[in-house]
Formats: C-alpha cells, sequence, structure tokens
C-alpha cells in the first residue's frame, strides 16, 4: 500500500480535510520547535556564559513555557483531528463494506467465510486506528518538520545542514526497501487473523454438538495451533521492521552524534558561538524525529493496511448487472432453466420448466438435491441460470428492476433468521413503521399471538441470538407472521414445515393457508401436509426431467408425544459474568510463565531509554565544555561516549522489542486457549443469550487490545520510572536544586497526566468494548 493509497481518499471523503488539517498543524509546530530550540539555546547561554540570575531570564523562560504548551495543544489538536477522522472514515467504510456485501448478495456470501469476513468489517476496519491516529499525522510532521528544521539551521551553519541533507534522504530509502520487504509477511498475518476469526465462529456456533460428540476440549488445541502461527507470522514480520526501526534509529543516532562532535570540534577552535552550536544541536534530533517515527508508525500500522487491501477488494467486486425495466403484474414462467455453480461438475438444476399463474399456489416437490431451493434462488435474483430465463408477465428477470421485483415477494425460508432483538421488530422487520396493532394482527394470523402473550414481557421480550429459547415452531410461525405484516402479491417459501412435529406442523400449515389466500405462491414441499395447500403440484424427479402432476389428496399427518413449544429460559451462568477483584492485577497475573522475559524486556528498555537520555546530556557537555577552548584530548571520552550511547540505544531498542512481543504474544495466545475453554464448560445452556458476534469480539479484538497495555503502558512505564530515578540521583549529585526541580517535573508529568488520561481512558474503554461486541453481532447478523 503506498504511504496514502488513492481509494481512501476516493472511498473516504474525510481523509482528504484530516490530510490538510494535519499539514497546516505540522506547519505550526515546526515553528513551535524552532522557537522552542532558540529559547532553550538563550536561556543555557544566559546562565552558563553570561552567568545571568533567574529572574534576568524571566522573559524567555516564560516564552518557553508558552512554547511548551501550544507544542501540547498542537499534538493535542492533532490527535483530536486523527481520532475523529479515523472514526468519520472507518464508518464510512464500514458502511461501504456492508453495503456492497448486501449487494453482492447471498451468493457471493455462501462462496465468503463468515468469521473472516466479520473480522474484516469490525477488527479489520478498526486496525485503521493506527493508520489516522499514529501515521499519517506523523507522514504531516514528516512533510513539514524536517523542511523547517533545515531552513533554519542552514542559515547558521552549512556544515551541519550538509550533514543533515546527506544522510536524511538514507531514511526513506530503508523504509521503503523494508516495506517492500513486509508487505506478503503482513498480508500472510492478516490471513491468519481472519483464519481465527472464522475457526472460532464456526466453533462457537457448533459447541453443542462438538460437546455431545467430545471433540470441543480438541478445539482448544487447535486454537492454540492457529494463535501459534499467528503469534510465529506475527514475529516474522516484527522481527523485519524492527530491523528497519534499528537501522532507522541507527542512522539517525550516529548522525546525530556526528554534528554534535564536529559543532564540538569548532567550539573549540573558537569557529562558533555557542548559542548556534546549541540551537543545531537542539534542532538537529527534530530533523529525523518525524521520518524515524514515520517509519515505525507504518509497521504499527500495517495491520489496518493489509486489512484495507481486502477492503478495496471486496469495495471493487463487481455487483451484477440489475436491469431497469419495471416489473409488471402477470404470471410466473420458468423456461429451460438450468442453474451450473462455479466448481462443481453437476448441474444444480437441469432444463427445469414450469408456470405459476397470478393467485395460483403451486408446489415443488422432488429429492433432496434436485435444485428447489436453487429454483427459489433464482426467483429471487439470488441466483443467474446459466440457461434459459424466468419471466414476470413478459418481462425476463435479468431485465427487471430486482429491487422493484423483491418489493413485491414475501419469502419465509426453511431456516427463518431472527435476530437479537424484541419479537416485534424481528416481525416489523418486513415493516419497519408498522404500528403495534399491525404486528399483533401479523402475529394472530400466523399461529403466533397465544404464545407471544404467554411471555413475561410479550411482544418485547428478548429473543436470543437466531432466536435461542425458541422451539422451531415458533420461529416458523414469526418468519409467517413477517410475511402477513410485508402483505405482498408474491409468496415464495422453503419447506416451512421441516423437522416440525404433527401439532405444530398443522398449525403452521393452517398459518401457511391463511396466507396463501389471495396470493401468487411458490411452496417446496417436502412432507405431504402442505400439499393439500396447494392449486398444482410440480415434480422435480431427475435434475432433467419437470412434470406437472395433480393434487395428491392429505396425508394423514404424523403425531408427536410430546410439545415443540419451550420457554424462553435465563441461562444458569452467563459468560459475562462480572470479575472480582482489581482487573488490572488479574491482566498482569497472567504473566505467569513469561514474567523472566517481561524483566529482560524492562531492562533493556530502560538500557535503551538511557542511552538517549545519555546521548543528550553527553552532547550538551560535550559542546559546552568545548565552548571554553579546552585540549581537544580532554573531549575524547565524551565524544567516544556520544558514539556509544547513539548504538547502544539502537540496539538495545532492537532487542527490547524483539522480546517484549514476543512474550505478551505469547501471553495472549494462551489467554484465548483459556477464553474458549470457560466457554466450552458454559456451552450450550450459559450461552444462550451470549451472541456469537460478541463473543467473537472477545477472543479477537479485545484480548488483542491487552497487547496495548503491555507495550504501551506498562513495560514503557516501567523503564520510564527506572531511568528517571536514576537522572534524579544523579543530577541530583551534581546539583541538588536541579534535581529537586527535575523530581518535580518528572512526578507531574509521570504520575499526574498518566492518572488522568489512564481514567478517561478506561472509562471511555468500558463504553466501546461492549460496543464492539454490539457491533460484531450486528455485522454478524447481516452476514449470515
Amino acid at each position: 500500500m503506498k504511504p496514502i493509497d488513492p481509494r481512501l481518499l476516493r472511498y473516504a471523503r474525510a481523509t482528504r480535510v484530516f490530510l490538510v488539517a494535519v499539514v497546516a498543524l505540522g506547519a505550526v509546530g515546526a515553528g513551535l520547535v524552532i522557537a522552542q530550540a532558540m529559547l532553550i539555546a538563550e536561556v543555557v547561554v544566559g546562565a552558563f556564559q553570561h552567568r545571568m540570575a533567574v529572574s534576568d531570564l524571566g522573559i524567555p523562560l516564560l516564552l518557553l513555557a508558552a512554547v511548551a504548551v501550544g507544542r501540547a495543544l498542537v499534538g493535542w489538536l492533532t490527535e483530536l483531528a486523527a481520532h475523529r477522522a479515523g472514526a468519520a472514515v472507518k464508518s464510512e467504510l464500514r458502511g461501504r463494506l456492508l453495503e456492497r456485501s448486501a449487494e453482492l448478495g447471498p451468493g457471493w456470501l455462501s462462496g465468503q467465510r463468515t468469521g473472516s469476513l466479520v473480522a474484516l468489517a469490525t477488527r479489520g476496519v478498526d486496525a485503521l486506528d493506527d493508520y489516522f491516529s499514529r501515521y499519517l499525522p506523523q507522514l504531516g510532521l514528516a512533510v513539514v518538520v524536517p523542511v523547517a528544521v533545515l531552513a533554519r539551521i542552514v542559515t547558521e551553519d552549512w556544515v551541519s545542514a550538509a550533514i543533515i541533507v546527506g544522510t536524511l534522504p538514507l531514511i526513506p530509502v530503508f523504509m521503503v526497501l523494508i516495506g517492500w520487504a513486509t508487505q506478503s509477511r503482513m498480508d500472510r498475518q492478516w490471513r491468519l487473523l481472519s483464519r481465527l476469526s472464522g475457526h472460532f465462529l464456526d466453533v462457537v456456533a457448533g459447541l453443542p454438538t462438538l460437546k455431545v460428540f467430545g471433540r470441543a476440549k480438541a478445539q482448544a488445541e487447535s486454537i492454540r495451533r492457529i494463535t501459534g502461527e499467528y503469534r510465529q507470522a506475527t514475529m516474522r514480520t516484527l522481527r523485519i521492521a524492527f530491523i528497519s526501526s534499528f537501522a532507522l534509529e541507527l542512522l539517525a543516532t550516529i548522525s546525530v552524534a556526528l554534528v554534535a562532535v564536529t559543532i564540538g570540534m569548532r567550539l573549540v577552535h573558537g569557529e562558533m558561538d555557542l548559542y548556534i552550536g546549541l540551537v543545531i544541536l537542539v534542532l538537529a534530533p527534530e530533523a529525523y524525529l518525524p521520518l524515524r517515527q514515520v517509519g515505525a508508525q507504518y509497521h504499527a500500522a500495517a495491520e489496518g493496511l493489509a486489512a484495507a487491501e481486502e477492503i478495496f477488494e471486496v469495495l471493487e467486486t463487481p455487483v451484477p448487472v440489475s436491469g431497469s425495466v419495471a416489473v409488471p403484474e402477470g404470471a410466473l414462467a420458468v423456461e429451460g432453466v438450468t442453474v451450473r455453480y462455479p466448481g462443481r461438475s453437476a448441474d444444480a438444476v437441469s432444463n427445469v420448466s414450469f408456470g405459476v399463474e397470478p393467485g395460483e399456489t403451486v408446489a415443488l416437490v422432488g429429492p433432496s438435491g434436485a435444485g428447489k431451493s436453487t429454483l427459489l434462488s433464482v426467483l429471487l435474483g439470488f441466483v443467474r441460470p446459466a440457461e434459459g430465463r424466468v419471466r414476470v408477465g413478459e418481462v425476463d428477470l435479468a431485465d427487471a428492476d430486482l429491487q422493484q421485483w423483491r418489493s413485491r415477494i414475501a419469502w419465509v425460508p426453511q431456516r427463518p433468521h431472527l435476530y437479537a432483538g424484541t419479537i416485534a421488530e424481528n416481525v416489523r422487520l418486513a415493516r419497519p413503521g408498522a404500528d403495534d396493532e399491525s404486528v399483533r394482527r401479523a402475529l394472530r394470523d400466523a399461529g403466533a399471538l397465544d404464545f407471544v402473550d404467554a411471555l413475561p414481557e410479550g411482544v418485547d421480550t428478548a429473543l436470543g441470538e437466531d432466536g435461542a429459547g425458541l422451539s422451531a415452531g415458533q420461529r416458523q410461525r414469526l418468519a409467517l407472521a413477517r410475511a402477513f405484516l410485508a402483505d405482498r402479491p408474491v409468496l415464495l417459501l422453503d419447506e416451512p414445515t421441516a423437522a416440525l412435529d404433527g401439532a405444530t406442523e398443522a398449525e403452521v400449515v393452517a398459518a401457511v393457508r391463511r396466507l396463501a389466500a389471495g396470493r401468487t405462491v411458490l411452496l417446496v414441499v417436502h412432507r405431504p401436509a402442505l400439499l393439500e395447500v396447494a392449486d398444482r403440484v410440480v415434480r422435480l424427479e431427475e435434475p432433467e426431467t419437470t412434470a406437472a402432476l395433480p393434487v395428491a389428496p392429505a396425508v394423514a399427518q404424523r403425531t408427536g408425544t410430546r410439545s415443540d413449544e419451550v420457554e424462553l429460559r435465563t441461562p444458569a451462568e452467563s459468560a459475562d459474568e462480572p470479575m472480582s477483584g482489581d482487573v488490572l492485577a488479574r491482566v498482569r497475573a497472567m504473566s505467569g510463565a513469561r514474567r523472566g522475559r517481561l524483566g529482560l524486556a524492562l531492562l533493556l528498555g530502560s538500557l535503551a531509554l538511557g542511552s538517549a537520555v545519555g546521548l543528550m546530556a553527553t552532547s550538551g557537555w560535550l559542546i559546552s565544555r568545548a565552548s571554553q577552548h579546552p585540549p581537544v584530548l580532554y573531549l575524547m571520552m565524551a565524544v567516544t561516549a556520544t558514539r556509544a550511547f547513539g548504538i547502544g540505544r539502537a540496539v538495545f531498542r532492537y532487542a527490547e522489542r524483539l522480546v517484549s512481543h514476543d512474550a505478551v504474544l505469547r501471553m495472549l495466545a494462551d489467554t484465548r486457549v483459556a477464553v474458549f475453554r470457560r466457554l466450552e464448560r458454559l456451552a450450550p445452556a450459559g450461552l444462550r443469550r451470549v451472541r456469537r458476534g460478541d463473543l467473537l469480539s472477545r477472543l479477537v479484538a479485545d484480548v488483542d487490545a491487552l497487547q496495548d497495555y503491555w507495550l504501551r503502558w506498562l513495560l514503557p512505564a516501567g523503564a520510564a520510572v527506572v531511568v528517571s530515578a536514576a537522572s534524579v540521583g544523579f543530577t541530583a549529585w551534581l546539583l541538588p536544586e536541579a534535581g529537586a526541580v527535575l523530581a518535580a517535573g518528572l512526578l507531574a508529568a509521570g504520575i499526574g497526566v498518566p492518572v488522568i488520561t489512564g481514567a478517561v481512558a478506561r472509562r471511555a474503554e468500558h463504553r466501546l468494548a461492549p460496543a464492539r461486541g454490539v457491533l460484531a453481532t450486528r455485522v454478524t447478523d447481516l452476514l449470515t
């Protein structure tokens, strides 16, 4: 994917405004960076060379504080714009993705894995957060800040500017080369995550069956294996990505060290003023920082970019062309229709012909696999015949406006899908604006009102996913109620009495008889009870032939010995039970066997951060002492130290990233297996009201969110505490007053700010985690 994919600009209009805002804020930020460097140099020179008191430096110090506030404000505005733009883009992309999936229709969806599509529409779209909140803002800064900084440096010292100009272009070159190397690995990592999502969704849906056959526990090992493959693929990608960051960091730090050494040498010989040297020393890292951060944030956003490729692939899949001819009233005619699915040797339907007159009820009968349900899909416009045609009146369905045609059809499938919502909401799916009386009338006509009124909350009773808590007969009658409420002239029913007992079947048959009155009806029938509703029967004996038969006499119905009516039940226990104790303490307790690796990561992170502090401190000391013109040999230890700190910072950072990511990914794999084992113990009764989309969100997105706690908060905070304590101790040893000021500043920045932001983030996450589950559930409902 390109730095700014033009497809994002095309499919997500909010991206354009955001890019303009990022560049504008970057320009303001660049001006503040230059002002900060000049003010720092002025304060240091005034205090160090001119021995000025704090009162004499009041104005520069106040301006420096104002600049710091300004930089913080610009950073806040950039993040605010990034998150708002990201939310708008994600919403737009998700809407377009789901809309295109719906336009592609059931025929296309049947060839996709539902779990992978759900992961793409939820976790995949959400993975673009890093792209918008981190990568694009840094890209804007990388365009503006280096140019502004170089313009300021070249006016003071062309030698330092030449060093920066000579090394700066190497950073994007490394980024491009490493990006090419990681792209295929990142795509494979996303495919493995999609596979994990799809596998988990399948396993959750089939947990009762797996438990009956004793295979549920074995699936834990399957999930462990897939998560292990995902971890290994992620680590292979990260090794290359971290080599990129290592190269960029090493190049930048060595370049800054080289600038510092050349400035020091010229200060020794009196060829440069201390003020200019300090301005250049402070600005030099700022020239490299945005480009280094672009490289780091690109890899952080790589998963989102890989998912975006799949999103664009769906968005660019051509939609079957629908005609525009208005559909007239008239008979249905199926003329020589043959349906052939890709990859199958035999025809699903072969040369079928029959007609249905207006107001007539025709039953399709025949053995399983004869193509009865496929013919309904052809009539609905979901499947296009390879040969033959379907006419409505004199209009070929291939030329007809399918949206208008479907608006005249009520469809009752063999397994009607009920959404997680109230009974009234499920019935209103056919006519969202229907009033309560119309809903109750439809339920009465379908023979469902009695059992609905017997429920504690009547039509406002909330159903579990796919109607969990209702019997098959109750679900079927709710589907018939939808058809009654829709009140459309054409009715398609696909085996509405399948898997029902005799008593329930009789009630459904009576409802179908009422529903068929005055409508054009095509029934797919396996059981004889429905044949008495039909005016005519079309038998599909063989795929190649059809024959019209007279209506068969009604056959005695089977009677059942037990009722199919099951009351809605509350699960004995819920997978969403509250967690006792401190949640973060329990998250930390997960580290268990990984504490050794995490301790090593903390040590390496502290050494990397300490090297960065040491590099700046040594460079500052080198330039300050050089301004006093000591012998060159007096500075050689500092010169050597700058190089050592520069190399050590990159090496320690690379090692820390590898160790910490490996440890955390292993923990996440263990957590996923533990979550599944808990679900396996609860299933099926304990999961009756828990939705598959919510469970998928917990196992994939919510578990992955835990890595942010370790990699972006706990380990960096631990390293910061160690290095801050060492810095305060060393500074206090040199100058107690400075140590006290540094300690106060670090406490305010390191404790006060994280406490406030952490509280806000936790409050937001408490709202966001359930919302992710609801979103995943809605998406799962739509795509299934």
